[in-house]
């Protein structure tokens, strides 16, 4: 502000000298030489009173950019900035405003995915340690001695390689899991009769679902067109949603399959009579290690990573896939694939 008004003085001074130096020149008298000096300072005195009143909505313009700045690099990403006028001084707060904007949505993006990292650490540390705290436990029995019997000892034996899958088997779906979130999986395309593929699925899991008598049933649409997708990825989807079906199904309950053909593509229709999906878990169903409730979980047992995979393989297909449910009546699973 003192820089302003020390340049309008100066500009002031610098007139008043170019007059009397003109005066002179042209022989003004020193009465209009006086006359026109007044009118100068009066002049000069109402520009500067304007420039000192511009100069302070100036100055507290950028203080509050500067402070508004300091919020933002504390870690204040609400804070905004918000004025009346229409000049660059707005223009500067309206970039200003759009930079929060982004920063702030950033933040919370990165809340997120540290909060996700943390869940899914603390997921995996979970379904590691206990089945490593089993097996440990079962060959410090054998190692020093406190089983005998035969028959104990291969069952421990049979325990521990049962644990070893198991693990195996999540390491691999955590690694399959990580490899669609990244985008790196090249799909191998090939033409698909769903309904072939379906049925297949069907014969291989019906002797789990016998062992549970449970019903499986095929509805096919004999029209259904041929899809292109990756055999084996398609395969996986049907068996965790049908596994996840006869997991959660009582016995003697049945679970049917059926396909469709729509806009959209053919569909592809897992409905089972089972006990069915809270209302609060369904948002929730298809991520990663969520299993809804501790004690039915336990009971039905899986690392909740198989939804998660079915919906990343469809996507990466171009499909959706989706999820009816009523508590005691039944789930379906839903997905289509593009013609």
């Amino acid at each position: 502000r003192l820089k302003m008004l020390f340049a309008y003085s100066l500009g002031v001074i610098i007139a008043i000298v170019n007059i009397y130096v003109t005066s002179k020149l042209m022989f003004v008298s020193w009465h209009d030489f006086l006359l026109l000096g007044l009118l100068l300072i009066f002049a000069g005195l109402i520009s500067t009173s304007f420039g000192v009143i511009l100069a302070k909505e100036l100055t507290q313009t950028l203080r509050r950019l500067r402070r508004s700045a300091n919020q933002l690099a504390g870690g204040d990403f609400s804070t905004r900035i918000h004025l009346d006028s229409v000049d660059e001084l707005s223009d500067v707060a309206s970039a200003f405003n759009l930079m929060a904007d982004e920063l702030e949505r950033a933040f919370a993006r990165q809340k997120q995915l540290e909060q996700a990292r943390q869940d899914l650490t603390a997921a995996v540390s979970h379904d590691l340690r206990t089945p490593l705290t089993s097996i440990r436990a079962m060959i410090e029995a054998l190692s020093d001695g406190l089983v005998s019997d035969p028959d104990t000892v291969q069952r421990y034996y049979v325990a521990i390689r049962a644990q070893t899958e198991n693990l195996s088997g999540l390491i691999n779906d955590l690694f399959e899991l990580s490899q669609l979130e990244s985008g790196q999986v090249e799909l191998r395309k090939d033409p698909v009769n769903l309904n072939d593929l379906l049925s297949d699925v069907i014969e291989s899991m019906q002797p789990q679902a016998n062992a549970k008598s449970i019903s499986i049933e095929g509805v096919f649409c004999p029209d259904t067109p041929i899809v292109q997708a990756e055999v084996l990825k398609i395969q996986r989807v049907l068996y965790n949603l049908l596994q996840n079906a006869i997991r959660h199904t009582p016995a003697g309950g049945s679970i049917s399959l059926s396909t469709a053909v729509a806009a959209q593509g053919v569909w592809v229709e897992i409905s089972d009579t089972g006990e069915g999906i809270p209302p609060a878990d369904l948002p929730h169903i298809f991520e990663q290690f969520y299993r809804g409730d501790k004690s039915r979980s336990r009971q039905t047992g899986g690392a909740g990573l198989g939804l998660a995979i079915a919906k990343r393989i469809i996507q990466a297909h171009g499909g959706q896939i989706q999820v009816e449910s009523n508590v005691a009546q039944g789930s379906k699973f839903s997905f289509v694939l593009p013609l």
